[in-house]
């Protein structure tokens, strides 16, 4: 699978568009107002809670890296290369998860 070729369109700063917020509204609003209208908006993140705080676990990035050279199917690769800057982070971070996921369901490496 061949990449597509992109084009990259950059703007210059101070040429901002003043977008339509109306800031003035938002600054007035009252923090129940703001938790009312995230629990009526179906595509809102929901209201992380003390409850969502007491079972959360804090990822603390692995130390050193070490580099090794790795062959991935063109498909994965291109998956992650589109979305952007740092995708052998994101790869990292997926290969991390499942590491995390296999060692809480008691999975063993394999000897040798």
């Amino acid at each position: 699978m061949k990449r597509e070729n992109t084009d990259t369109v950059r703007r210059r700063r101070g040429d901002e568009h003043p977008g339509e917020t109306d800031w003035a509204r938002v600054d007035a609003l009252s923090d129940r107002e703001i938790e009312a209208a995230v629990a009526e908006d179906a595509d809102a993140a929901p209201v992380l809670d003390d409850e969502f705080w007491a079972s959360a676990e804090m990822v603390i990035p692995a130390g050193r890296k070490e580099r090794i050279t790795l062959r991935l199917d063109e498909e994965v690769l291109d998956h992650f290369r589109g979305l952007g800057r740092g995708y052998q982070t994101r790869i990292n971070t997926v290969l991390r998860a499942y590491v995390r996921q296999q060692q809480k369901t008691g999975r063993k490496r394999r000897a040798g």
